[in-house]
């Protein structure tokens, strides 16, 4: 049995039955409705923490999709996993498929700053103050992008771009 049928939570079953109604009357072929549904299983495994069960998902839905708009939204997630699992190289190597596919993702670029910036930040604990400048920098470098795409937003990371002097 699909997961978006077992599970419980009231905010899950109403996407759950938008989705199901959105498949139905929106025409798409078998595989593109059989490759929503894989990605569809894998946010709720996410949200619940189930993050084998939610890559697995993903997997299924990347075979099966065929648009690189969709397509950038599954290893976007696939990448949000990563992180949650301190697996920074790998979150990265998925933030930059996804961009690679839509680079009008604000929020990948966002995480990749954030992985960035925390990678500065043990470089400075370990006492490497050069590393640490070329991981801040290479934070302020997306933040920018991610501020450009969606001015207002991100407003801590604007603010340490403004005290950093990284802002142009």
């Amino acid at each position: 049995m699909p997961r978006s049928r077992i599970n419980g939570n009231f905010i899950d079953k109403t996407f759950s039955i938008v989705a199901n109604i959105l498949l139905r009357i929106i025409p798409t072929t078998s595989g593109e409705k059989e490759a929503f549904t894989y990605y569809r299983d894998g946010m709720l495994a996410q949200s619940e923490g189930n993050y084998a069960e939610a890559l697995q998902n993903y997997y299924e839905a990347m075979r099966l999709e065929i648009d690189p708009y969709d397509r950038s939204y599954i290893l976007y997630n696939i990448g949000l996993i990563h992180t949650s699992n301190g697996e920074h190289t790998k979150a990265l190597e998925y933030y930059f498929r996804a961009l690679e596919r839509n680079p009008f993702l604000p929020q990948a670029f966002n995480n990749m700053a954030v992985i960035c910036h925390y990678r500065g930040e043990q470089a400075i604990r370990q006492g490497d103050s050069e590393i640490a400048e070329a991981w801040f920098n290479q934070a302020a470098e997306y933040w920018k992008q991610a501020i450009a795409l969606t001015p207002g937003n991100y407003i801590e990371a604007h603010n340490w771009l403004k005290i950093t002097r990284r802002f142009e």
